[in-house]
């Protein structure tokens, strides 16, 4: 009976210490040019990895009016990248295409820049 006990302790202990996985914060600051739309009433993003999600757009503020767009978002995350799309004027960027990579920084911080509709990005 003992050894049942104890086969059963050593076998909820490794499912229990098994399966988590580590978590970092990684902070992204997302900068968007919408430079070439005109009338820009809202700019936002939409991503796979919460906070952001595919259902909601997250509101990105102006730095330059009809230009320039940021957001500041802390990701809790155990990958090395997430994958996002713009939304301009209720409009998604590449659509029927495939998502924007974010590679986290090694470091806390990462910048990502990047022009609505274009698929070059920063490195």
């Amino acid at each position: 009976m003992k050894t049942k006990l104890a086969i059963i302790a050593l076998l909820l202990s490794l499912i229990l210490t098994s399966c988590v996985q580590k978590t970092y914060h990684k902070i992204v600051v997302f900068t968007l040019d919408a430079s070439e739309i005109k009338n820009i009433k809202t700019v936002g993003i939409k991503g796979n990895d919460k906070p952001l999600s595919w259902s909601k757009s997250s509101e990105m503020r102006a730095i330059k009016k009809d230009s320039l767009y940021q957001l500041t978002i802390t990701f809790e995350t155990g990958y090395t990248f997430t994958e996002i799309k713009f939304m301009v004027n209720d409009s998604l960027e590449f659509e029927n295409q495939d998502n924007r990579r974010v590679n986290f920084s090694i470091t806390d911080t990462t910048f990502y820049k990047a022009k609505f509709n274009y698929k070059h990005t920063n490195p």
